[in-house]
């Protein structure tokens, strides 16, 4: 198994045990969450499609009120305490939702699905956030490059075990147990997390310096900068971080480069937001049938999840690596442009189902890896605060735009065509955002490691003793 991975992805040997906690913890969250998603687009559509295009909007509500709260958890507690405390909060969520559906099934009706798709949409944003917060903060650049690609395979094998496990334990369980087996991944889950976090620091990593890890002692050595590294990681994992709640938002108004990431994920969300209500409206028109619907959206999500594995297995090790992160990044749009347009031309189910097999297996397996890799430049401050503020609000605030401007081109009668008019243009310019960001970043870690080389010579140079004897 080491071997296997030293060779895919250039995974070392004392980084083998992190790396497989990373992707346990990833598998773990991605089946708490895909378990239940199939069942959350049934219930969003029971309102119909307008009614979903709103609950974006509530959506982007509650990911803007909870951010503050999680910035002052951010600011007040450890590393490891604000972690616990947000999986937490989720899993006894899903408790409640359990208790709800099996003491007041009658209280279950329209309302309260809408209510549940909008928590569940905060649910997935927060949790996948936190877990690539928590990866920008435990691994370096380099490391980032190598590995995760091989990470992001951990959640695409939960994202496939998820639906499986839905199918396989709805039926003897019941529907509401469903949500409990959630919360147990998600504890699970959280139970890796503090794995990460308390194994040493991999020592591939010199750049310890340059990415914020504790610098090493004149005369340390490599070996004393890794000892460093390692202390700090455990003092980090125990001080808290400090600062405002608000100071994610004030972060990313201040900086080009947090200003990039943001709008680079509100492209992101429009288009994504475009493919998704085309997939309603086509499953919309097969039929009422609640159950059917759901079957087509787990299919949809299999099919998806599949092709993200292959593309993973393939291609993901070492893509980063040999062409970059400002291309890997530009992969997505360039996708999304070919969809759109193949989409415009043919107009049907097996051509919709194509294309978001292929933007979703580019997104996770290639543009996600590689977005999360522009983090690991920033003060550990800005990977939680402003990470949080882009992943949550930002990303729902292009989710809400992409609604709006989705079902205004509806409402005017425009079809695919009109849709794939503004998805080209867009799509291009979001290219051209990415490969601005990737080299922004190259820049950034290559002024970083410019700062510690002093550091680094002064430690390599001969020192003299007072009886002038070279040491």
């Amino acid at each position: 198994m080491k071997t296997w991975l030293q060779r895919l992805f250039d995974v070392r040997r004392d980084e083998v045990l992190p790396v497989c906690l990373a992707v346990l913890f990833f598998f773990c969250v991605l089946v708490a969450l895909m378990i239940l998603r199939p069942a959350r687009e049934a219930l969003g559509l029971r309102g119909g499609i307008d009614a979903v295009r709103w609950l974006f909007m509530g959506t982007a509500l509650a990911a803007l009120l909870v951010n503050p709260l999680f910035g002052w958890l951010v600011s007040r507690l450890p590393r490891l305490q604000f972690i616990t405390a947000t999986y937490a909060f989720f899993a006894c969520s899903l408790v409640g939702f359990h208790l709800l559906l099996v003491l007041t099934p009658e209280a279950v009706g329209v309302v309260s699905g809408q209510v549940f798709y909008v928590w569940f949409s905060v649910f997935n944003l927060f949790a996948t956030m936190v877990f690539w917060a928590l990866m920008a903060d435990r691994f370096t650049l380099e490391q980032g490059k190598r590995f995760f690609g091989l990470i992001a395979v951990g959640g695409t094998l939960g994202a496939i075990a998820g639906p499986w496990l839905a199918a396989r334990l709805a039926a003897p369980l019941g529907t509401p147990a469903l949500l409990l087996v959630s919360a147990g991944f998600l504890t699970a889950g959280l139970a890796a997390a503090w794995g990460i976090a308390r194994v040493g620091a991999p020592r591939s990593a010199p750049l310890a310096a340059a990415t914020g890890r504790g610098a090493a002692l004149p005369g340390e050595g490599v070996r004393g900068e890794e000892v460093r590294g390692e202390r700090a990681l455990a003092d980090d994992a125990r001080a808290p971080i400090g600062g405002s709640a608000w100071a994610g938002v004030r972060a990313v108004f201040a900086s080009r480069y947090l200003l990039g990431m943001a709008a680079y994920v509100v492209i992101l969300a429009v288009m994504a937001t475009f493919l998704y209500f085309t997939r309603l409206q086509m499953v919309a028109e097969l039929g009422d049938d609640l159950d059917l619907r759901t079957t087509m959206f787990a299919r949809i999500d299999l099919i998806t999840q599949l092709a993200t594995l292959l593309l993973q297995a393939l291609v993901a090790g070492r893509l980063m690596q040999r062409v970059g992160v400002p291309l890997t990044l530009a992969l997505l749009p360039l996708t999304t442009a070919l969809g759109f347009v193949g989409l415009a031309l043919v107009g049907s189910l097996a051509a919709l189902v194509a294309f978001e097999a292929a933007f979703r297996a580019v997104q996770r397996a290639l543009m996600r890896p590689a977005r999360e890799t522009l983090f690991t430049v920033l003060p550990r401050e800005d990977k939680y605060k402003a990470k949080a503020f882009i992943d949550t609000f930002v990303y729902r605030g292009g989710d809400v735009i992409g609604a709006q401007l989705e079902g205004l081109l509806g409402r005017l009668g425009m079809g695919l065509a009109a849709l794939a008019s503004v998805a080209l243009p867009l799509a291009l310019l979001w290219a051209a955002l990415a490969l601005w960001l990737g080299r922004t970043q190259q820049r950034m870690a290559a002024a970083a490691a410019a700062a510690a080389a002093p550091a680094r010579a002064a430690q390599d140079a001969p020192r003299h003793d007072p009886h002038g004897q070279v040491r």
